[in-house]
């Protein structure tokens, strides 16, 4: 079993602390973990990898659903966790949780599918050959978390990397380093034969010596600008990376659409975790037939919700005290620019709580409509048509994730959307389905995880040419005859020549 003593104990490493943001209280202390100690827990995950890619498909599924009972049974400690070190309430916390928890299964039970061996078809020159595929682990995963979704987004590596029979050593957010600490030991209880998970905890410089450590792959999950300081770091050493990044996520409202119920999403996606989610709207373009009746519902709404630290608030403070400098910045160059908040505002921030924000009459080209702003803020902007809607959506560098409201034309205007994933007539819906990819495009990241492509992400395709017998026409041989040449051109031209 690995402990904190064998990767450096607090007493003998320079420390870091994690403060409730609701409260500013001291709720851990963690040691930062050097260049030295983090290539000791890659050498002791190579062993264990060894160990664990050696089992079975079956046995792994076992340990995971194992790992997935314990998360389940222990939920609301996990919960306290999570809102102690991010302000998350309770009971999005335990939501989290939940959303998790078919990812372990459902990794575990269709690796084998995915990833085992089958036969690949082969063509008239290799009639002789059998050839397969199967996709085979990789090795050691270093996965680098974020803390705006402490369980469910790193898991969603970690849980299909070991699903796939790779190591992971993960290091989680310097906010959050708790809630690593509490995965990595409860798995443990589950595989306590080898240190196949381990945790390293530290700031920007841990995340680099891992990234510099001779891991197969790094997961990464973070901000554009972070992702572009770690693919820096990982190319010294061609060291391959699945990027998970930011966005500025849309939510389209047409004419036809079910007013109450794209309210109801447009201010759960983008106020929900105090609007610190990667696939957070953040920008809403409503056809003007129901623009103001849109608005006003999503008005009301919001004016019904109030953020805090207390256990009556349903949205929580801001985790990183620097980002309301973004968020303050964003809404004040929004009015400055002609825009107005019909509820909230920059005078709502107080200390590191902000109030649900809706902003209306927004330029296309402020910050708060371009740049991602990561707190409860909507701006709302009418548009005469879909189409309209649709450029102003794809007129971004971002890419991750969208959302359309529309009766009759839903999956038309989804299809035309430049995102990796799109709900329609709901939110935050694909991320809770393991069998679908998540990942973005553009300045949002490449790379899938989840789904079939998040269980191939973590492996390398291994292909196999068998010969069955001697190929009737010899062409890979310097033995080769003019015959052989002349049936080859004859054979080729009856099968291609004509198209």
């Amino acid at each position: 079993m690995t402990t904190l003593n064998e990767i450096g104990e607090i007493g003998t490493h320079a420390t870091f602390d994690v403060h409730d943001p609701g409260t500013g209280e001291v709720v851990g202390t963690y040691p930062i973990h050097t260049e030295a100690d983090v290539e000791a827990a890659v050498a002791r995950a190579r062993t264990a990898f060894d160990w664990w890619s050696g089992l079975d498909y079956a046995e792994r599924a076992r340990r995971l659903a194992g790992f997935a009972g314990l998360l389940a049974r222990r939920m609301r400690q996990l919960a306290a966790v999570m809102h102690d070190e991010t302000g998350k309430p309770y009971s999005d916390a335990a939501l989290e949780v939940a959303l998790s928890l078919d990812h372990l299964k459902w990794a575990g039970r269709n690796a084998p599918k995915v990833l085992g061996r089958k036969s690949a078809r082969v063509g008239l020159l290799t009639i002789n050959q059998a050839a397969s595929v199967e996709y085979k682990p990789l090795g050691v995963i270093g996965v680098i978390g974020p803390w705006n979704y402490p369980v469910f987004t790193p898991l969603g590596s970690i849980v299909y990397a070991l699903a796939a029979g790779n190591a992971v050593v993960f290091k989680p957010s310097e906010y959050s380093p708790g809630v690593g600490r509490w995965l990595v030991d409860m798995f443990t209880e589950v595989v306590p034969e080898q240190p196949v998970l381990q945790l390293i905890t530290g700031d920007g410089p841990t995340g680099a010596a891992l990234c510099r450590s001779g891991v197969d792959k790094i997961a990464f999950t973070g901000s554009t600008a972070t992702a572009k300081k770690v693919m820096a770091v990982c190319a010294e050493s061609l060291t391959p990376l699945v990027a998970e990044c930011g966005g500025k996520d849309v939510l389209l409202v047409d004419a036809d659409a079910d007013l109450d119920a794209a309210a109801d999403a447009a201010l759960w996606a983008g106020m929900a975790n105090a609007g610190q989610s990667c696939i957070g709207t953040e920008r809403v373009y409503v056809h003007e037939r129901v623009y103001d009746t849109f608005v006003d519902t999503l008005v009301t709404k919001a004016k019904q919700q109030r953020a805090g630290n207390d256990s009556g608030a349903k949205i929580g403070p801001i985790t990183m005290p620097k980002q309301l400098e973004v968020i303050r910045r964003h809404i004040e160059d929004a009015v400055a620019r002609g825009g107005r908040a019909l509820t909230g505002g920059a005078d709502s921030i107080v200390g590191q709580v902000v109030q649900p924000t809706v902003l209306v009459d927004v330029p296309e080209d402020a910050p708060a409509v371009t740049e991602e702003t990561f707190g409860p803020t909507l701006t709302v902007a009418k548009v005469p048509d879909m189409d309209t809607a649709i450029a102003r959506a794809n007129d971004s560098r971002y890419g991750l994730s969208a959302a359309v409201f529309s009766k009759a034309r839903g999956r038309e205007l989804a299809d035309r959307l430049r995102t990796g994933m799109v709900s329609v007539n709901a939110v935050f819906t694909f991320p809770q389905i393991p069998s679908l990819p998540f990942g973005g495009v553009g300045d949002s990241g490449f790379g899938r995880i989840h789904g079939p492509d998040g269980l191939r992400e973590f492996t390398y395709a291994h292909a196999v040419a068998r010969q069955r017998f001697p190929s009737l026409l010899a062409l890979t041989t310097f033995d080769r005859t003019q015959k052989a040449d002349d049936t080859m051109a004859t054979l080729m031209a009856l099968l291609f020549g004509r198209h």
